[in-house]
């Protein structure tokens, strides 16, 4: 029989602000012989998302904090190795979110095992735009944002993993797609090479001109990833009816003190009259993953949609990946290569 050896990385103890190496500890232990109905999966790939970081604090959330002493929280793709499960077979490439290891043993009947097929798109593309950053574009966009031909939608962070799904999928509905991010390289990419209308450089210091001038006939809809200055310089240029689906807000993320902040919530409840605007998170539409997954594989085959990733090299490299993105430093979707299959 083989043995595995599973290595992790466990949150040994919470941030404040920026997380440093100390908030993790590196585990290895032997991976226990499956029961039935349970398999074992090789990682082969790790996301990494700026929702992480909320989920390392302590405090009331949509979802419970991590655990300290566990896998640190995040979604893995990788292959089935060993199988005592009539549902999954050996050599199949499932999706699982069972935190920051390099074996996950998984039950069958977990519901967010989801299977990949390589031959459509890259394994790690699972993990950014056909997977969990891209259905959440996805939905939030369609289903909260309700966009319509011809309106004028805004979207934040617009080079990373959501935002470049939500501003092509704008333009496929025949919306003018206005992006805002972060430095020349980044605009560059996100209006020449992924087509959206504009882009608008945040650190160029002309945030509100240049966000005006983008917007000659204001803002329809607002895609929010990132809060502070550029939610309240949207807010002054959203056109009555307009809608806000709010993604997240990463610029509060390493906040010491939440409850101090100035949230989009605060700016955009604050209005009068105040837009459509919500907090929502993927799992809404669980039932329809798949189907968003299959139509967004189709538009990336079309040429429709197109995606950039950071891939790190090394599972000892996920804490300064995590880093990387609370900071801007990656481009596109952030993820670490575990292991070669």
């Amino acid at each position: 029989m083989t043995t595995y050896i599973n290595q992790q990385w466990l949150l040994d103890k919470r941030p404040s602000g920026m997380p440093d190496d100390e908030c993790w500890k590196w585990n290895e232990v032997e991976v226990p012989e499956l029961k039935e109905g349970e398999l074992l999966i090789k990682v082969l790939y790790l996301s990494i998302d700026p929702y992480m970081r909320g989920r390392m604090n302590d405090g009331e959330s949509y979802a419970a904090p991590a655990a300290l002493g566990e896998p640190m929280t995040g979604e893995s793709i990788g292959v089935v190795v060993e199988s005592k499960s009539d549902k999954y077979i050996k050599g199949d490439y499932l999706c699982a979110h069972q935190g920051w290891q390099s074996y996950i043993v998984a039950n069958e009947k977990d519901p967010q095992l989801f299977k990949a097929d390589p031959s459509i798109v890259p394994l790690s593309t699972y993990l950014g735009t056909v997977g969990m950053p891209g259905r959440t574009a996805y939905f939030g966009l369609l289903r909260v944002g309700l966009p319509k031909s011809g309106e004028t939608i805004v979207v934040s962070a617009a080079s990373g993993a959501v935002g470049t799904v939500v501003g092509q999928m704008g333009k496929i509905l025949g919306c003018r797609v206005i992006g805002v991010a972060g430095g020349e390289e980044k605009c560059t990419y996100v209006k020449d090479e992924l087509g959206f209308d504009e882009c608008v450089d945040y650190k160029a210091g002309n945030l509100e001109e240049d966000l005006k001038n983008a917007c000659p006939s204001g803002i329809d809809i607002y895609f929010e990833n990132v809060g502070g200055p550029v939610s309240k310089a949207v807010a002054k240029l959203l056109n009555p009816g307009s809608r806000v689906p709010i993604c997240g807000f990463i610029s509060a993320y390493n906040s010491e003190d939440m409850t101090q902040e100035e949230t989009p919530f605060h700016v955009f409840g604050a209005l009068d009259p105040a837009p459509e605007h919500r907090f929502f998170v993927v799992t809404e539409w669980f039932k329809e993953w798949r189907s968003a997954t299959d139509e967004l594989c189709k538009w990336i085959s079309e040429g429709k949609i197109k995606y950039r990733e950071t891939i790190t090299e090394g599972f000892e490299n996920a804490p300064q990946g995590l880093r990387d993105v609370l900071s801007g430093k990656n481009f596109g979707k952030q993820v670490i290569k575990v292991a070669e299959e």
